[in-house]
């Protein structure tokens, strides 16, 4: 990928991250809140609904422009015709890797995040610090693997999709679509994703929140998705489907037309450049 692409995807990976984290966060909280194993309300309610925010704030812009670096270079990589039946082979590869290397900054940032919104009345630092004295810098990496094994299944359906409606959008107005159209076609494709691997996502959310030490906290994901089914039935699975699916499809919105948008402007930038 040529210095121009590669710049413009880390400028608007980032600060597409960085919109749609800040934006939507209280939805995220309301979300977590619901799938915590001690319920909505003594997790918190609606109370101190930006616990948390420290973190995600330091997290976003790194995180999603390592994942759109990562995406856009290995659908490089992978170069081929663009009407080859591969070509959705070729995103969904290229999105699973985006979310191996993004994983590495999402987790830490993730698992202090989402212990905040839990505890509103512990500092982020404090949980920061508190995980490092107590599990070490593999404390901040817990969930590491059941967060991959949500993040790829959701990726191997939401990009796909979107390039797929883009593409359709495309052809069917004869010309490549606008930022918003993008965003049109992200929220729907985001919506869908979301709606699917909730249940990996309700795993997820058990692990991190699990106490040192418990089984929980060693990262099985379908020993949690098991006890959750055991004690809590379909509805546990699904907890907090519909403000997931709210926040990733207005998040989906945000995100891809911002990237496309700021990627743009950021190649514009560049062409005009002496």
């Amino acid at each position: 990928m040529d210095q121009p692409g590669f710049t413009a995807s880390l400028v608007a990976g980032g600060v597409a991250g960085v919109s749609v984290d800040l934006i939507l966060f209280p939805l995220d909280t309301v979300k977590t809140r619901l799938q915590s194993p001690q319920g909505f309300n003594k997790a918190g309610g609606f109370r101190g609904i930006y616990a948390g925010v420290p973190s995600t704030a330091i997290g976003s812009f790194p995180n999603a422009a390592a994942f759109f670096i990562t995406y856009e270079y290995v659908k490089w990589f992978l170069h081929s015709d663009s009407s080859s039946y591969l070509m959705p082979v070729k995103h969904m590869l290229a999105a699973s890797a985006g979310e191996v290397v993004a994983c590495l900054i999402r987790v830490p940032s993730e698992v202090v995040k989402q212990r905040a919104q839990v505890s509103a009345s512990s500092g982020t630092f404090h949980i920061f610090s508190n995980i490092l004295y107590q599990e070490g810098i593999q404390g901040l990496y817990r969930g590491y693997k059941s967060t991959v094994l949500r993040e790829i299944p959701f990726s191997l359906v939401q990009f796909p999709l979107w390039e797929f409606l883009k593409a359709l959008w495309s052809w069917r107005q004869d010309h490549v679509v606008d930022s918003w159209q993008s965003a049109v076609c992200g929220a729907f494709a985001g919506g869908f994703a979301a709606a699917v691997t909730t249940p990996l996502d309700v795993a997820k959310t058990r692990i991190m929140l699990a106490k040192a030490g418990s089984s929980t906290a060693t990262g099985n994901v379908l020993s949690a998705l098991h006890r959750v089914w055991r004690t809590q039935g379909l509805s546990g699975l699904f907890a907090g489907v519909f403000p997931r699916m709210a926040a990733i499809s207005l998040g989906g919105f945000i995100f891809l037309g911002a990237y496309e948008q700021t990627r743009s402007f950021v190649l514009e930038l560049g062409r005009e450049s002496p």
